[in-house]
């Protein structure tokens, strides 16, 4: 086959790097401050990917450096494929979220479906069994066929691969907002458990050591899918299709049981494993030798491949699915082999460790790439970009705080409950597993998902958590409100929050407004993570969020994981039986910018962000824990998005209960959507315990039999029975998809 190939000379004269998305300047440093010498074709497309923003960091490491990363409970922080905190007893958790925004957009199923599959590799190359899958997904309006369409796909996508691999899909959340309709948020989180004694590191040490590639074979999709996850939309972008990647679920179940038993049962000759996730074979080996200070020499020929004629650069680049790169040591090959073909896989020695630091690619005989491995891993430019704050900010600052318009408070409550950020996602989460593996307490549909550890009496809860308009309206305290829900609903299922990981989904980070967004949300999420003593612990960054020019609201989602200490302590948001008291803890104000109301009164958001007080959340949160430990609560369900009037019904919901409140307060601010409240139900009989541990919470009503939700405020009331306002909360999604 003739070496149609582009010279180095010819890469350079025509800028051929460019369409890769390396600059003029960072083609100089590595021809003239790296190399010494032009780049040849394969070395120029290696250096393309790992120095782009989804390998390299290359804009956001300033930013991700403010985040505190590091406690007591932290075993592993960033920097491996997923972090990992202690829960006692020499156990760990073990959890990561990733984004698959742009592939989802091009090809929603298997966008969605190749995201759950990367981020459960990530989980296993930690040692860990991965336990459940969680999502959060942003769409625009669903009154078109193209949101309907994507909805469709990427949960058919989802369901397909946590369905048929076993494990379950748990939780998660979905939003609607016209900002997703031409880009779409696909965010997927795992969680694993693990022994101490297992933890795993991908790492290529020892000279000699066998570099061994294990999985599925290598074929021509997903070829610079770094590169695609790091630029900017337009439309008819229908021809990235071979930058999205086509997942196996099957031959992946094959695959972690095999690297689990490798782990489990030949700890003695593994080195260390790591996933081939985003620009597949050269991120994994040469982070893995970078990592460790060796080098590589990696022969070509080997590769497993399912096509024919593929060359070293789309080898190396290729993003097919279910693949895993292992470091043995040397003579244990066999042994390796004798294990993966157990379970009908590949398992073939395609290179070896050098302690010379250098990356060297041979194909058909020849040397094809000899570069300095840190080079790759480590050496991509840090970019400090200019940031300005936006001219919206400051308009939205002067704006009088807007007022809604109740006139019926039913009316407003009905029309809320079918908001379809705010409606049941029932219809969604029902295409999902979440029993597989019989570990799930907690279903989705609550607060957050709960499983039990086998083996002790604890459990984990987890969820994921962003509201995009508050950050919208003022990053910094947008964002430590992600941050701080998270918690809330950690806590309301009765569990002490851990760490969180995180997905940051942000426009450009090459226009100033963009980064700034990404700049400052970020002090907001490190602060709520120092209060609450969360320290981040995984997470990805997913800049260029944008079709035609026009950025997705800044939403950096959070994954959070909190550890229910004793199985007693599981709650739930459910009111469980007539006559237990209402209370709310938390104080209630006049806070409707950003929220759910005025999008739907006004058509869009705007005004300056409600005030949010840290430390009132922290104390609130300690509160009702300690109330749940102490047996006194029945239901706990934080308060977000509608406000009280939704919270108290999606109490009433799960067992057609009714509740009888009064509120001493306006009917419009039964919507409001202050930060730090719960709703909380209590036993009568443990009323005077319940009061003295918590004195701030004020009783509200009591939950009744009569199946009817009545809500009297100073000048209005919400009167609705339980059964029409479940019915259509439960309907909205399905008809508007209709």
């Amino acid at each position: 086959m003739m070496n149609l190939e582009p010279t180095p000379q010819a890469i350079k004269d025509q800028r051929i790097y460019a369409q890769w998305g390396l600059t003029d300047e960072e083609y100089r440093m590595i021809s003239e401050d790296i190399l010494g010498r032009l780049p040849n074709y394969t070395e120029a497309g290696l250096f393309s990917v790992m120095w782009s923003e989804h390998c390299s960091y290359k804009n956001s490491k300033p930013v991700l450096r403010k985040f505190p990363t590091e406690g007591p409970q932290v075993l592993q922080g960033p920097g491996e494929g997923a972090g990992i905190v202690d829960i006692g007893d020499g156990q760990a958790v073990v959890f990561k979220a990733e984004s698959h925004n742009h592939p989802s957009a091009v090809e929603p199923y298997e966008g969605a479906a190749t995201g759950v599959g990367g981020i459960i590799r990530d989980i296993f190359s930690m040692g860990a069994r991965p336990i459940a899958v969680l999502d959060s997904l942003r769409f625009g309006e669903l009154d078109n066929d193209r949101t309907k369409y994507l909805v469709e796909e990427v949960v058919a996508g989802i369901s397909g691969y946590g369905n048929c691999i076993g494990i379950p899909t748990v939780g998660g959340e979905v939003a609607f907002d016209p900002c997703y309709a031409g880009n779409p948020l696909v965010n997927a989180m795992c969680v694993g458990l693990i022994d101490h004694k297992d933890i795993q590191k991908g790492q290529a040490k020892g000279v000699g050591n066998a570099i061994m590639y294990v999985g599925a074979k290598t074929g021509r999709d997903g070829i610079h899918g770094a590169t695609f996850a790091s630029e900017e939309f337009s439309e008819g972008e229908e021809q990235q299709r071979s930058a999205v990647q086509v997942g196996d679920p099957f031959m992946e179940k094959l695959l972690l049981e095999a690297c689990l038993e490798l782990i489990l049962d030949h700890s003695d000759i593994l080195v260390g494993i790591q996933d081939m996730g985003a620009a597949g074979l050269v991120s994994s080996s040469s982070e893995m030798a970078s990592k460790a200070g060796s080098g590589l020499k990696l022969y070509l020929d080997d590769v497993p491949q399912r096509e024919t004629g593929m060359t070293p650069y789309e080898m190396m680049l290729s993003e097919s699915q279910e693949r895993m790169l292992i470091c043995v040591k040397k003579g244990a090959e066999d042994q390796v082999v004798e294990l993966f073909h157990k379970y009908d896989l590949d398992a073939v020695t395609i290179g070896e460790v050098t302690d010379d630091g250098q990356y060297r690619l041979y194909h058909k005989g020849v040397e094809v790439a000899n570069l300095p491995v840190d080079a790759l891993a480590e050496d991509a430019p840090t970019y400090y970009k200019e940031y300005q704050e936006p001219a919206r900010i400051k308009e939205f600052a002067a704006m009088p705080d807007f007022e809604p318009v109740v006139n019926d408070a039913t009316a407003t409550f009905i029309a809320l409950l079918q908001q379809p950020t705010i409606a049941s996602k029932k219809s969604i989460y029902e295409t999902y597993d979440a029993q597989v593996r019989t570990n799930t307490v907690v279903l989705p549909g609550s607060d957050a998902a709960v499983l039990r550890v086998r083996g002790t009496n604890k459990a984990l809860a987890m969820t994921t958590d962003c509201n995009a308009r508050y950050l919208y309206l003022n990053p910094e305290i947008g964002g430590q409100i992600a941050v701080a829900e998270a918690a809330r609903n950690i806590v309301a299922s009765g569990g002490q929050p851990l760490a969180i990981t995180d997905c940051l989904n942000y426009g450009s980070p090459d226009k100033p407004e963009g980064f700034w967004e990404l700049w400052t949300s970020a002090d907001g999420l490190a602060e709520a993570c120092r209060t609450l003593n969360t320290p981040v612990i995984s997470g990805n960054v997913s800049m260029y969020n944008e079709t035609d020019g026009k950025a997705i609201y800044p939403t950096p989602m959070i994954g959070m994981v909190g550890l229910v200490q004793d199985l007693a302590h599981i709650t739930t948001q459910d009111f469980k039986q007539a006559g237990d008291l209402v209370y709310v803890l938390g104080e209630t104000k006049a806070d409707f910018n950003g929220s759910e109301l005025q999008k739907m009164q006004l058509g869009r958001i705007e005004g300056r962000l409600m005030d949010f007080d840290l430390a009132i959340e922290k104390a609130n949160q300690d509160l009702v824990l300690q109330a749940i430990q102490a047996g006194l609560v029945q239901s706990a369900h934080d308060c977000s998005e509608g406000g009280l009037a939704v919270a108290v019904a999606e109490s009433c919901f799960k067992n057609d209960l009714g509740v009888d409140a009064s509120f001493d307060m306006p009917k419009a601010n039964l919507f409001s959507e202050t930060q730090s409240r719960f709703v909380l139900s209590v036993k009568a009989s443990d009323k005077a315990a319940f009061e003295a541990l918590v004195p701030s919470a004020k009783a509200v009503g009591t939950v009744c039999e009569t199946g009817m939700i009545t809500m009297q405020a100073t000048d209005g009331a919400i009167t609705l029975g339980t059964s029409t306002a479940k019915e259509l909360w439960e309907e909205a999604i399905p008809c508007l998809m209709k």
